[in-house]
C-alpha cells in the first residue's frame, strides 16, 4: 500500500491543496476531464484520497486536537499558540493556522473523494474492482466528516465536486454525522475483508463497521452502534481481527498490519522530503511527524506531555502475578518507564538522569515513537511508523460499552476482560463482579485510558460521556487537568469554523460563542 501511495502522488493527481494551490493552474497537471478514463485512473484516484492521511494537519495537528485539547495531555511549546489553542481554551484567533488547516485538510480529502465518487462509475472497468473502490472513497469520505463533526460540529455538507461559486451553508453537527454513518454503512458492504499483497492497508469491511460504530456512539444511538459492533466481535470479523499477544507490537513499525489493526494509516520515508503536504513531487510527504512534535524533550520538539494522573491510572491494577501494568511502560516515557527507576529508564539511548535528572516529573507518549529502532538518538520529521487509528482492543471496549447503554451490563464484562487479560490483569468478572451500570460505565473510562491513552480518542470519550455539557462533570476534568478552568460550556466543545471562510460565504454561519 505504502508503493502504491507513492504512485498516485507521483501521477500529479494534486487536485486540490492549502489555499495557493487553489489559485493556480498547473499547466503540466490532468485536468479531472482528461484524468478519469480508464481503471488505472480510477486507482490512483483513490489513492490520492488516501495520501490526505500523509498531510501535516491530519497526522500531527488533528492529534493534538482529540489529545492535547482533552484531559490526557497538555502542552508546554514555547510557540504560546499552541497551547492557548490546543490546550487552554485561550481562543481568540478564529484565523488560527493549525485550526483552519486541520478543518481545511479534511474538506481537501472530501473534494478528493468527491471526484472519485463522481467520476469512477462512469468508468468501463472491472465491475468487482470499480465496486470496492467506490467503498473506499465513500469510507474516507466518512472519515473526513467524523473528524469535522467531531472537532468543529456545524459544517458545509459537500457531496458533489466542488465549484469556485459555491457558498455551502452549514448543516447541523448531527446531520453531518448522519452523513458520515450513511457513506461507511454503503463502504462497508462494498469492502473485502481482508487484501493480500502491495493491496495491505486498504480500508476494509471490517474498518467500515468499526468507524460507523464509533459515530454512532459519537451520536448516543446505541442500538444503532449494536449491529456493526457484533459484526466485529461475534460474527465475520471476529475471524479476521484479534488481540496480539505483545500490546507493544500496536505501535512498532516492525510489526504493522497486524491482527489487531482494524484501521491503519501507512507511512513510510520519502528522504528528499521537505514539506508538510503531499502534492510537492519529488519531495512530498510519506512520512509522518508526529513522532517529532511529541518525541521528550533534546529527542524531539516535546510539543505535547501526558499528565501525570494517566500514570496513575495505570497503578489501580497490578497483574495476576503483582506486577505493574506492562502497558504503562509501553506507553509511556517517564521517569519510571523501567520499573527500577530514572537511572535504569533508557530514552533514546541515554539513561532519563543523564538526560532530565532524577527527580524530572514529565511524561511523554511512547506509542508513536522509533525509540526501539537500533541506535536512535533522536526522531525526526519522516517516521515510517504506522498510525493504528483503529485497534480491536478498541473495538472490544466499544462493545463493551454499547452493551452497558442498553442494560446488557453482565454480558459486557467479559470484552472487557479479554483486553485485561492481554494485560496480565485479573477479569472483573472475578474482583468486580456485580457492577450497576453506572459503576461498570466508570470503569469503562478507566479501562480506556490504560488501554488507549493517546491514540486519539479521549476528546470523544470526553463528549460522548457527556463532560462538557454540565458543571458538574466539567469540575471533575479541572481537577486532572486545570486547563479546563477557562473552558466555557455552549462553545468550547467545538471548534471556530475558520473566520475567513465565514467573512466570504453569507451562507456560513460562526459556531456559537465565537
Amino acid at each position: 500500500m505504502k508503493k502504491i501511495l507513492y504512485f498516485a502522488l507521483a501521477a500529479g493527481l494534486s487536485f486540490s491543496s492549502c489555499e495557493q494551490d487553489l489559485d493556480i493552474d498547473n499547466p503540466n497537471a490532468p485536468t479531472t476531464v482528461q484524468f478519469w478514463q480508464n481503471a488505472t485512473d480510477a486507482q490512483q484516484g483513490v489513492n490520492a484520497i488516501y495520501s490526505t492521511l500523509h498531510r501535516g494537519p491530519i497526522v500531527l495537528w488533528q492529534w493534538f486536537y482529540y489529545t492535547v485539547r482533552s484531559d490526557e495531555a497538555f502542552s508546554r511549546s514555547p510557540r504560546v499558540e499552541i497551547p492557548n489553542n490546543m490546550d487552554k481554551f485561550l481562543i481568540t484567533d478564529y484565523n488560527f493556522g493549525e485550526t483552519n488547516w486541520v478543518y481545511g485538510d479534511n474538506f481537501i480529502g472530501i473534494f478528493r473523494a468527491n471526484q472519485a465518487l463522481a467520476n469512477v462509475p462512469n468508468i468501463q472497468m472491472d465491475e468487482n474492482l470499480k465496486a470496492r473502490l467506490i467503498g473506499e472513497a465513500k469510507f474516507l469520505r466518512g472519515f473526513f466528516y467524523f473528524n469535522l463533526a467531531s472537532l468543529y460540529g456545524n459544517v458545509p455538507l459537500i457531496l458533489e465536486p466542488s465549484k469556485p461559486t459555491l457558498l455551502p451553508a452549514n448543516a447541523t453537527r448531527e446531520q453531518v454525522y448522519a452523513q458520515a454513518a450513511q457513506d461507511l454503512k454503503e463502504a462497508a458492504a462494498a469492502l473485502p475483508l481482508s487484501y493480500s499483497g502491495a493491496d495491505v492497508g486498504r480500508v476494509t469491511r471490517g474498518a467500515a463497521n468499526a468507524l460507523l460504530a464509533k459515530v454512532y456512539m459519537q451520536l448516543r444511538n446505541y442500538n444503532a452502534a449494536l449491529e456493526p459492533l457484533q459484526w466485529l466481535v461475534e460474527g465475520p470479523g471476529s475471524q479476521v481481527y484479534g488481540l496480539m499477544p505483545n500490546y507493544r507490537d500496536n505501535f512498532l513499525s516492525t510489526t504493522e498490519n497486524n491482527r489487531e489493526s482494524v484501521f491503519e494509516w501507512q507511512f513510510a520515508t520519502n528522504e528528499s522530503e521537505f514539506t508538510d503536504n503531499d502534492v510537492q513531487t519529488p519531495n512530498q510527504n510519506y512520512g509522518s511527524p508526529l513522532p517529532q512534535f511529541i518525541a521528550p524533550a533534546n529527542v524531539g520538539f516535546s510539543d505535547a506531555e501526558i499528565h501525570r494522573w494517566v500514570v496513575n491510572e495505570f497503578h489501580k491494577d497490578k497483574t495476576v502475578s503483582g506486577q505493574r501494568d506492562p502497558r504503562l511502560a509501553a506507553s509511556f516515557f517517564f521517569d519510571s518507564t523501567d520499573v527500577r527507576g530514572p537511572g535504569s529508564t533508557m530514552i533514546y539511548g541515554r539513561t532519563f538522569t543523564a538526560r532530565y535528572g532524577a527527580n524530572d516529573r514529565r511524561v511523554w507518549l511512547r506509542k508513536f515513537s522509533n525509540d526501539a529502532q537500533a541506535g536512535r538518538a533522536a526522531e525526526g520529521f519522516r517516521s515510517a511508523n504506522n498510525y493504528r487509528f483503529i485497534r480491536y482492543a478498541d473495538v472490544l471496549l466499544m462493545y463493551a460499552e454499547t452493551l452497558n447503554e442498553l442494560n446488557r451490563t453482565t454480558e459486557a464484562y467479559q470484552y472487557v476482560d479479554r483486553v485485561r487479560q492481554r494485560a496480565g490483569l485479573a477479569t472483573l468478572l472475578s474482583t468486580r463482579p456485580g457492577m450497576t451500570k453506572a459503576q461498570f460505565q466508570r470503569q469503562i473510562e478507566h479501562e480506556r485510558v490504560t488501554e488507549l491513552a493517546g491514540e486519539g480518542h479521549r476528546w470523544n470519550d470526553l463528549d460522548r460521556w457527556g463532560y462538557f455539557e454540565n458543571q458538574a462533570k466539567l469540575n471533575e476534568l479541572i481537577q486532572r487537568d486545570p486547563a479546563f478552568t477557562t473552558f466555557r460550556l455552549g462553545t468550547h466543545r467545538l471548534l471556530p469554523l475558520p473566520q475567513r471562510d465565514v467573512d466570504i460565504n453569507p451562507n456560513l454561519v460562526q459556531n456559537p460563542g465565537y
